[in-house]
């Protein structure tokens, strides 16, 4: 009777993390993603060019990635539930400080709190407890769910910030808001608790952190996937920071049905509909990973993407095409992250999932880091965005080409486990 009651157990509680981690990523993606909206109003009350606010980003974007691999150990190895929260509190700190800013030093400080904040409370030692507590056979679509999580939020937070900023007309109480509600974030990680006495056995002979490190370097296909990670993340800090401005600059309001939307708050709703889209994205290329080589379609997703911006560029600007725009990349924005998490898991092995991931993370966040500063500091310099579209587009290419030469099976060391 005991051995039939421990997988009833597992098989009920595995969606337990898989929804709290779900639920903790959409507040703090949604939060994070509604930042583009504030471009504007904080240049024109600071009374500086567009690339403080930018730099503020970057510089969270990259420690983001600079602590993940650190914050990824600790989850691994002594538990992701405590790491989470200390994560979230850091997170909601850096918000109430933006809240409050009245110049760039406080407003920098910020953002670098929410970067190292959102390292701990992120995908990378989310993900590990969830590779950790799900079956393989539905693991694939558990990363995929975790990811829809995060865009959800984007969906229902960025909107709603950009309604309350146009309404309010200050940034500051609206920053403050999105700091409240950021504050469930805390208790939710109770949710990503381990059991580690029920954890399966690891695959394969014991390894320590060292080893899977020298593993992964060691690997052609581990830096490939790491390069085309970080073509990911210029990608979506550069849209998701600046395609609201651009739309600003541009005079793009929308008009229809009687309903009036102003050129800012079709900017929320542009991004607010690429999370939306992203929902069904994030599940139907982890069906596809799960079905197909995940490196075939992490090089297929690329090269879409360098399709749809130039489609972008070429069409001419309306809100139909704004929102066109967004919709077709919400097929492509973090689709990324289930095929890179999963392949990583399925080469490398559970174990040290958050480690590695957050290596590769870090080299997304390397990419954020140049897609949102670069965007800023390109625009002040010559007064438009024409450039970075551009480099978007080679990047995608480039992104897809390094994706198809991985190797993906599992190391050497995996096949020895017993059958």
């Amino acid at each position: 009777m005991q051995t039939n009651a421990v997988p009833a157990r597992k098989e009920r509680s595995f969606w337990v993390p898989v929804i709290c981690g779900a639920v903790i990523l959409a507040i703090g993606i949604g939060a994070r993603q509604s930042f583009g909206i504030f471009q504007t109003p904080i240049a024109r009350d600071l009374q500086v060019g567009r690339e403080l606010w930018s730099f503020g980003n970057a510089l969270s974007m990259l420690l983001m990635g600079v602590f993940s691999p650190f914050v990824g150990n600790l989850g691994d190895r002594f538990g992701t539930a405590r790491t989470v929260a200390g994560g979230a509190a850091l997170y909601v700190a850096g918000m109430v400080m933006i809240a409050i800013a009245t110049e760039g030093v406080l407003l920098t400080l910020g953002n670098a709190l929410t970067g190292i904040g959102m390292a701990a409370a992120g995908f990378g030692p989310i993900f590990g407890v969830i590779t950790r507590q799900t079956p393989l056979a539905k693991r694939s679509i558990a990363l995929g769910v975790v990811t829809a999580g995060g865009s959800f939020g984007q969906f229902a937070v960025v909107p709603f910030a950009s309604l309350m900023q146009e309404r309010l007309g200050d940034w500051h109480a609206t920053m403050l808001v999105l700091a409240a509600v950021s504050v469930v974030m805390i208790p939710l990680a109770l949710g990503l608790r381990e059991d580690r006495g029920a954890a399966p056995a690891p695959s394969g002979p014991a390894q320590t952190s060292r080893e899977a490190l020298n593993e992964a370097f060691g690997s052609q296909s581990f830096w490939l996937l790491t390069f085309g990670f970080f073509v990911c993340g210029f990608h979506v800090a550069f849209v998701g920071l600046h395609l609201p401005p651009y739309i600003s600059d541009k005079g793009v309001g929308m008009t229809a049905l009687g309903i009036t939307v102003s050129p800012l708050e079709l900017g929320g709703w542009a991004i607010g509909l690429v999370g939306l889209f992203n929902i069904a994205g994030s599940l139907m290329w982890a069906w596809l990973g799960g079905r197909h080589k995940k490196k075939d379609m992490l090089a297929l997703l690329y090269l879409l993407r360098s399709l749809v911006f130039a489609l972008f560029l070429v069409l001419p600007l309306s809100w139909i095409t704004v929102l066109a725009f967004a919709a077709a990349l919400g097929f492509l924005w973090l689709g990324t992250v289930p095929l890179t998490s999963g392949l990583i898991g399925y080469v490398f092995g559970p174990r040290y999932m958050s480690t590695l991931y957050g290596i590769v993370f870090f080299s997304h966040q390397v990419g954020s880091f140049l897609g949102g500063w670069g965007a800023g500091r390109l625009y002040d310099l010559r007064g438009n965005y024409d450039l970075m579209w551009t480099i978007s587009i080679g990047l995608g290419l480039f992104a897809a080409v390094i994706n198809w030469p991985i190797k993906e099976r599992p190391v050497e060391r995996l096949a020895l486990r017993p059958a």
